[in-house]
C-alpha cells in the first residue's frame, strides 16, 4: 500500500496524541480514516480538526470503541464489517498505563486487556475485511519499554493477580505482548494477504501520561521533561511508514524505530512464547 489514497485505515485511539497525528498524516495522504475511540466527544473534535487541516472532508470518521470491554470490541467489529467491504490497514495505537492494578468489566488487568487482549481480539474479528483488502497491514505500537520485561511474560499470572503490581512492569509486559502478537500473526497468517509489524514511536510529548491515571508522576514529571521528547508527528512517522510504505511491502513480523528495523529483547524473539500467548489470548477473548 505505497499510496494511502483511497485506502481504508482504522486507527485505535486516533482522537489524541500520536494516534491523532497518525490519523492526520493518513488523511492528508488521501486515506479514508476511521478513528476508533472510547470518548466520542473528543473523537468528534479530532475529526473536525483533521478535516479542517487536511481537507479530507468525510473521508475521516469516527466509531465508538472501548478497549476495556470485549463487548465494545465486538460491537465495533460488527458495525465496521456491516459498513465496509474491506480494510487496508489496522493501526493498533491506543494504549495506557495504570497507577494501580484495576480490573476491566471482563475481569482482566486493565493494561493487559487494553494494550494487548482487546487489540488481539479486534484484529482477529476484522480479519475478513483485512483479507478483502489484501495485501493489508496490521501495525502495532509497541515501545522500547518492552526490554524492561527481561524475563518475558509470566503466563501463570498475566493479569497480575498474585504478583506485586508495578506500573512500569505491567506496561513493559504489555508492550512485549504487542511484539509477540505481530510475530505470531506473521507466522499464522499468509503474508500475501496480511502483514504485521510493530513500531517503537520513541519517547513522545503527548497526553499519554497526563490524564490522571499516572498520578503526580505524569501530571508534573512528564511536562517537565517534555522539551526533551519527540513531537507527536515524529512519533507517528514510523507507524505511518509501516502502514503505507512500499519499502515494507511483504515484510512481516518486524519491529521498527525511525523507519528502520530495530533490535528487540531476547524475550521478544521467543517464538514459543509468541505461540503460547496467541493460544492463551484466543481463550481469554472467547475466540477459542
Amino acid at each position: 500500500m505505497s499510496d494511502p489514497a483511497g485506502r481504508t485505515v482504522v486507527v485505535t485511539g486516533g482522537n489524541g496524541g500520536i494516534g491523532k497525528a497518525i490519523s492526520s498524516a493518513l488523511a492528508a495522504g488521501g486515506a479514508r480514516v476511521v478513528i476508533a475511540a472510547r470518548n466520542q466527544e473528543k473523537a468528534a473534535a479530532a475529526v473536525t480538526e483533521i478535516r479542517d487541516t487536511t481537507g479530507a472532508g468525510d473521508r475521516v470518521t469516527t466509531m465508538p470503541l472501548d478497549l476495556s470491554s470485549f463487548a465494545s470490541v465486538r460491537a465495533f467489529a460488527a458495525q465496521f464489517l456491516a459498513g465496509h467491504d474491506r480494510l487496508d490497514a489496522l493501526v493498533n495505537n491506543a494504549g495506557l498505563w495504570m497507577m494501580e492494578r484495576t480490573e476491566t468489566v471482563d475481569g482482566h488487568e486493565w493494561t493487559f486487556q487494553v494494550n494487548h487482549l482487546s487489540h488481539f481480539l479486534l484484529a482477529n474479528l476484522l480479519r475478513p475485511a483485512l483479507q478483502q483488502g489484501a495485501p493489508a497491514r496490521v501495525v502495532a505500537l509497541s515501545s522500547g519499554a518492552h526490554k524492561a520485561a527481561r524475563r518475558g511474560l509470566d503466563f501463570d499470572d498475566l493479569d497480575w493477580e498474585r504478583r506485586r503490581y508495578g506500573i512500569f512492569r505491567a506496561y513493559a509486559a504489555s508492550k512485549l505482548a504487542n511484539i509477540l502478537f505481530v510475530r505470531e500473526l506473521a507466522r499464522r497468517w499468509a503474508p500475501d494477504a496480511v502483514t504485521a509489524n510493530a513500531a517503537h514511536p520513541g519517547a513522545v510529548a503527548s497526553n499519554f501520561a497526563t490524564d490522571g491515571k499516572f498520578g503526580r508522576i505524569g501530571d508534573i514529571g512528564i511536562p517537565l521533561v517534555g522539551r526533551f521528547l519527540r513531537t507527536t508527528e515524529e512519533g507517528a512517522a514510523t507507524p505511518v511508514y509501516l502502514a503505507t510504505s512500499a519499502e515494507v511491502a511483504g515484510r512481516t513480523g518486524g519491529y521498527y524505530y525511525k523507519d528502520t528495523p530495530a533490535r528487540t529483547s531476547a524475550a521478544a524473539r521467543d517464538d514459543a512464547a509468541a505461540a503460547r500467548l496467541w493460544d492463551v489470548s484466543l481463550r481469554l477473548t472467547g475466540l477459542a
